[in-house]
């Protein structure tokens, strides 16, 4: 990491990359200490197959007014 982004942070900098390989590439050749995680949305990005595979588990609709919650 460059001393002007040590100066600017006060500290060195640990990064968690979510999803997107080539920021993290990025900020790892620049000596910054980065941890991948493979991450993508549910469904592919597909809210109403989202939807439909969180009722099936059980869970909210995020999409419905009140979240899912009935009364």
């Amino acid at each position: 990491m460059t001393d002007r982004v040590k100066g600017l942070i006060g500290a060195e900098l640990r990064v968690v990359n979510i999803g997107l390989d080539l920021f993290g590439e990025v900020l790892e050749d620049q000596g910054v200490t980065t941890v991948h995680m493979d991450w993508r949305p549910p469904a592919g990005g597909d809210r109403r197959l989202s939807s439909l595979l969180d009722r099936l588990k059980g869970g909210t609709d995020p999409s419905s007014p009140r979240g899912g919650q009935s009364g």
